[in-house]
């Protein structure tokens, strides 16, 4: 399980300050009206609309996420290396355009960005299941798919994780962050059952269909749904590399983002050299069918759907800043149950079905945290750049680790490339084990950080 921003994705987090911390708003100098309590997101018909399109566009991901590698090693009977290329090939952009998408978004009308987005993913995805009805699918299809997917996608999650401050108040980011992230464990848990159960009945290539449909669906949803994001006066915008480096020296300059970011970087390099070999693991490995390893995935999200629903009560409980600790040290340790199940064959698909359903629970809990505190703390003129940047480092190392896993995998073979992911992401949570998290309970505010960042250039835009 990476650390999606999300990833984002995913991903945003319950906050609120405690009393040893900075308060989350200045104090006003003179007196001021109550505010009027916090309307529920359940009540929001605009945030409703986006958030049902997103679910069904979940749900589609969850599909081609099990229909694409059973479709390249049970019908095209990839290799290791090739599924390693494909998988590279899928997270190639993140490296490649990450940087100055996120410049670029900070140009444009997030929500636009997303719509057009869900159109290349709904048009590239449907190319599938046509040249396989046709006869003529070959591997490279799927790298070229995955390609064009790729790309439409990072300007897509990086525009999603930018437009939530746009869509509700500043004090309904937590909610909303939690409610979009327990979608996207509920996908999980239906999205593999249900892809196991399509893939057995249709075969890989037309289950794919059911994916187009979703983004079909969200497509719609995005163009219902409004927003009041205010685009940024061409006066403010500066050349290209200029603006990149802004939004690296915002995310680097802060000494606890930049501590987050090295674990999520780290832990997404080792856990992604484990989870390329995971499809052959299972089907070859292991001999389970795709509907079983559909189950496996399934079972797995649930306890990252109970992590969401969990993770406003224990942020209250041991606090937010201690929460991004504990759960880190938690899912870099469960990590070596993945190769551990192969030790144990008459009981791995109990032991896989554990593992993957508590560090679940543990990422979502992690990821929550701390994709809240990042938009809470960045001003909303940095927001895409941010977003990106972080992305280019945490899912940047992916395409890198997934070829490298190809590589030992047709070298050592695949459950030796399993274990030195495994190990390799014990070191993960270094970052966030050992350092301030502790000695915190709530992590700073908006102005608390904005105050301790270092200057990079002018800011003509508004504060978060």
């Amino acid at each position: 399980m990476s650390q999606s921003e999300g990833s984002g994705a995913g991903s945003g987090a319950g906050s609120g300050a405690g009393p040893d911390t900075h308060a989350p708003h200045t104090a006003s100098p003179s007196p001021a009206p109550a505010p009027a309590p916090t309307r529920s997101l359940w009540r929001d018909a605009n945030f409703l609309t986006m958030w049902s399109g997103q679910s069904l566009a979940q749900f589609g991901a969850q599909l081609t996420e099990l229909a694409i590698p059973v479709l390249a090693v049970l019908v095209l009977g990839a290799s290791e290396l090739e599924v390693g290329v494909l998988t590279a090939a899928g997270l190639a952009a993140f490296l490649v355009v990450g940087l100055p998408a996120g410049a670029w978004i900070d140009r444009m009308r997030k929500r636009h960005v997303m719509i057009w987005a869900d159109a290349v993913r709904a048009l590239a995805l449907a190319a599938l299941p046509t040249l396989w009805a046709l006869g003529v699918l070959e591997m490279w299809h799927l790298y070229a798919v995955a390609l064009v997917v790729g790309v439409a996608t990072v300007f897509f999650d990086v525009s999603y994780q930018s437009l939530i401050p746009s869509l509700v108040r500043p004090e309904q980011i937590a909610e909303a962050n939690g409610k979009l992230e327990s979608t996207h464990q509920l996908a999980g848990v239906a999205g593999p059952a249900i892809g196991g159960w399509l893939i057995g009945v249709l075969g890989a290539p037309l289950s794919i269909v059911g994916t187009v449909l979703t983004y079909v669906a969200s497509f719609v949803a995005l163009i219902r749904t409004r927003d009041h994001e205010q685009l940024r006066d061409p006066a403010d915008h500066a050349p290209l590399l200029h603006e990149i480096g802004e939004g690296l020296r915002w995310v680097f300059g802060n000494p606890l983002l930049r501590r987050i970011v090295a674990t999520t970087g780290v832990s997404n390099l080792c856990n992604t050299i484990s989870f390329t070999m995971l499809p052959i693991f299972l089907l070859r490995e292991l001999g389970l069918s795709p509907a079983s390893m559909g189950v496996i995935f399934a079972l797995g999200a649930i306890g990252g759907l109970l992590g969401a629903v969990a993770t406003p009560h224990i942020v209250r409980w041991i606090g937010e800043a201690r929460a991004i600790p504990v759960s880190a040290i938690a899912f870099s340790v469960l990590a070596l149950g993945l190769p551990l199940a192969a030790t144990f064959p008459a009981f791995a698909f109990g032991v896989l079905v554990v593992q993957g359903f508590v560090s679940s629970f543990t990422v979502l809990l992690y990821n929550i945290t701390q994709v809240t505190f990042r938009q809470r703390i960045t001003p909303p003129r940095l927001l895409g750049r941010m977003n990106a940047s972080v992305r280019f480092v945490v899912w940047g190392v992916m395409p890198i680790a997934a070829l490298l896993a190809g590589v030992l995998g047709q070298w050592l073979g695949v459950l030796a490339t399993m274990w030195i992911g495994a190990i390799g992401q014990l070191l993960s949570a270094t970052f966030v084990a050992i350092g301030p998290f502790w000695r915190m309970r709530e992590l700073p505010s908006a102005n608390a950080s904005t105050d301790t960042a270092p200057n990079t250039t002018p800011n003509t835009g508004t504060s978060a």
